[in-house]
């Protein structure tokens, strides 16, 4: 399971008050948190500051690198900004993300195939964005035939179906979990990937909520996330769920997890 740390997001305001001021140290032990915490790649985001997004987001890379060997994912939706830290990535990144907007694709294939990169796919047109299992499949069929077609492998492509809050669409999780198991059954190699707390928004005990998807989306396949790993329930509610579902080799990896004091 990929663990994308979603904690360096400029939509957090105490990471908006420290990006503005400055603020290394701030987020740098965000950075090293996350790390220690299981991570594999961190998520670094800019993207509130708008006309500054590509020099924050830099400052953001290179600040991260100076404590971290952690593969960056960099989060944008405006290509330019993306295109503009790529240089100044030391490690292939992942890139977060591409939709089927011909601007996005022409602006952000490329570098994923120049860069080597690993990218998110979001089920998400010019016209629409997916919310039922079949949009939600047929989109992310488009997906992975834009990434083929530019030469990128589908085991780099990592399918986003679009979590909505559970507070104002009571279908969400229904439908993103039978997505994910579509998915990965109709287009063996490519991964799934959620943005796991938009499940919980407006609604009270957030936790628990995000926990309950997580535990439900691994049992449908789901193989990343993007999610909190210093949450230390929810880290360990991954962890149980991985081993139940068969996909933690004699339960190495929870044993080693609960010796680190990991699980709670």
């Amino acid at each position: 399971m990929l663990i994308i740390g979603e904690r360096i997001n400029s939509s957090r305001k105490p990471i908006a008050a420290a990006i503005a001021a400055g603020d290394r140290e701030f987020i740098q032990r965000e950075a090293l948190a996350q790390g220690a915490a299981g991570a594999h790649y961190l998520d670094v985001n800019a993207g509130t500051f708008l006309e500054e997004e590509a020099d924050r987001l830099k400052w953001l890379v290179e600040t991260v690198q100076e404590v971290s060997e952690l593969p960056l994912c960099i989060d944008s939706p405006s290509p330019r900004a993306i295109a503009a830290v790529l240089p100044f990535v030391d490690r292939a990144p992942m890139i977060n993300a591409v939709t089927l907007e011909p601007e996005r694709l022409e602006g952000v294939l490329p570098l994923v195939a120049d860069y080597k990169a690993k990218v998110v796919g979001l089920c998400q047109s010019a016209e629409a964005m997916a919310d039922t299992v079949e949009a939600k499949l047929e989109m992310a069929g488009r997906l992975v035939e834009a990434v083929e077609a530019m030469g990128i492998g589908k085991e780099d492509l990592y399918i986003d179906t679009l979590v909505y809050p559970l507070a104002s669409d009571a279908t969400s999780a229904g439908a993103s979990l039978e997505a994910i198991r579509r998915i990965m059954a109709a287009h063996p190699g490519v991964h799934t990937t959620c943005g796991l707390t938009n499940i919980s928004h407006g609604l009270p005990m957030r936790k628990l909520v995000n926990r309950t998807f997580l535990v439900a989306a691994v049992a449908r396949g789901l193989d990343s996330a993007i999610l909190d790993p210093t949450d230390k329930p929810l880290y360990g509610s991954l962890r149980a769920a991985l081993t139940v579902m068969g996909k933690d080799d004699y339960c190495m990896d929870y044993i080693a997890a609960f010796r680190e004091g990991r699980l709670e």
